[in-house]
């Protein structure tokens, strides 16, 4: 009862670091807009305009004058400057208000980019209430078998946007586990550095009470050739957030037609209604 409890508690403080994440000037609630450029134009939102830069140089092309004031790098821009992307050894950072920032983001091969504007006072942090999730169940902690796959093996990896666009991912080895009798291998890819996995999963709450595009989990892979699945840390995916966010689907083996009633659900207003 006493560790059932302390897991439990530990649960209780994952979620509130969760809401502050998500609440933040930089969380998916604060994100209101994601623009390829691909000629120079406007973004919406935002002053001055914008232009990809030559093929190999990381970022985007910003003309602005000073009466617009947008900030790059520390300095107000009064003309053309080159705004790193989220590729370069250093990112470029853009202050457009007193809540307002924004972000240069690459996509998969590094041959264009995206401005992301976000806004620490947008309608999405305005109208926030909470995250939705099931109670703690240490039934839905799974010790899995991790099982690695030749090098260069990857797994194709489709997003809400753009389902027709395949996006392959290094698969770095299978998560292998049996429940109630049905087998199941899934498919993780890295995320960011170090060893921790994303686990993109669909399941039969989705569109019930869990939000229907699915949800992540972030294991990472022990030396003994297991992997634990802690399925009450599972979080909800950034589109839930915000429209601006084109997030992954789950692959064709990661979708599971049992329910999975553990982690989170869906995202609340401040009366307990949907958000979005």
């Amino acid at each position: 009862m006493t560790d059932t409890r302390t897991a439990a508690a530990e649960l209780d403080r994952f979620h509130a670091l969760r809401r502050d994440r998500v609440t933040g000037p930089d969380g998916p609630l604060a994100l209101v807009g994601t623009q390829w450029i691909d000629s120079e134009q406007p973004v919406w939102g935002v002053p001055g305009s914008w232009a990809p830069t030559p093929p190999g140089v990381s970022g985007l092309r910003l003309t602005a004058a000073a009466a617009d004031g947008i900030v790059v790098d520390g300095d107000v821009v009064d003309g053309s400057v080159l705004v790193a992307g989220d590729d370069a050894v250093v990112p470029s950072s853009i202050r457009f208000s007193a809540t307002s920032t924004g972000t240069v983001i690459a996509n998969d091969d590094r041959t264009s980019y995206a401005l992301r504007v976000w806004d620490s006072a947008s309608e999405g942090v305005a109208r926030f209430g909470s995250i939705d999730a099931f109670p703690y169940d240490p039934s839905w902690i799974v010790r899995a078998e991790f099982v690695p796959v030749p090098e260069g093996t990857q797994v194709d990896i489709r997003h809400q946007a753009d389902v027709d666009l395949s996006r392959p991912k290094p698969l770095p080895g299978l998560i292998r586990f049996t429940r109630d009798g049905v087998q199941h291998e899934l498919a993780a890819f890295p995320s960011g550095s170090g060893d921790r996995l994303q686990l993109v999963f669909a399941d039969a709450t989705n569109g019930d009470s869990t939000y229907s595009v699915g949800r992540f989990l972030f294991p990472t892979p022990s030396d003994d050739g297991t992997i634990e699945l802690d399925f009450n840390r599972a979080v909800l995916p950034p589109c839930a957030f915000s429209y601006a966010f084109n997030c992954p689907i789950p692959p064709p083996q990661n979708r599971f037609s049992t329910p999975i009633t553990a982690g989170e659900k869906n995202v609340l207003d401040a009366e307990g209604a949907l958000l979005h």
